[in-house]
């Protein structure tokens, strides 16, 4: 999320300094470059590097959420005295429909 606001803050200092410089047009060219190069660089590393990046962690941090509350699950249900075949139910609700085996062969 901070990769286009901080190029839009390079791009605001790059502004201020075409503004202070307003007396020779020959640096006004070189400096909205800088300008507009901050924003480019912040919407490419935001897009290209941070959103990927953060997605990835995300999906990272489900996968762990699953498997804690799968393991909390498990340890309750043998600390409970359940019967192992309806632990292996249970816990098998937690995988998605493509991911569970029968466990009948």
């Amino acid at each position: 999320d901070l990769g286009p606001a901080m190029g839009m803050i390079g791009t605001l200092i790059g502004l201020v300094a075409m503004l202070s410089n307003m007396d020779d047009p020959k640096s006004i060219g070189p400096a909205m470059a800088v300008a507009l190069l901050t924003t480019l660089y912040g919407a490419m590393l935001a897009n290209m590097v941070a959103i990927p990046f953060a997605d990835k962690l995300t999906l990272r941090m489900e996968e762990e959420e699953l498997i804690k509350s799968m393991s909390i699950d498990a340890v309750l249900a043998i600390q409970a005295g359940q019967n192992p075949r309806v632990i292996e139910a249970m816990l098998r609700t937690y995988l998605s429909e493509g991911k569970r085996e029968t466990g009948e062969e």
